[in-house]
C-alpha cells in the first residue's frame, strides 16, 4: 500500500506541475518552447487548470486515504 501512495503523490505533482506550465503557456506567460503550438490559447489555460486540479486531488487522497 505505500508504493501506491507515492506512485499516486508522484503523480499528483507531476500533473499539477504540467497543469501549471499549460496555463503559463495558455495565457502566454510561459514561452518555453518558443515554437509550442499552445501560446496565447486559451483553451490550454482550461486544460492545464483541470490537470493542476485533478493533480491536487490526487495528492491530498493518496495522503488522507492512503
Amino acid at each position: 500500500m505505500k508504493i501506491l501512495k507515492i506512485i499516486l503523490i508522484a503523480f499528483g505533482i507531476l500533473a499539477f506541475l504540467m497543469g501549471v506550465l499549460w496555463m503559463g503557456q495558455g495565457t502566454g506567460y510561459i514561452r518555453w518552447p518558443a515554437s509550442s503550438f499552445m501560446i496565447d490559447m486559451s483553451e490550454w489555460t482550461i486544460r492545464g487548470a483541470g490537470l493542476a486540479v485533478a493533480g491536487l486531488v490526487a495528492v491530498i487522497v493518496a495522503r488522507r486515504l492512503l
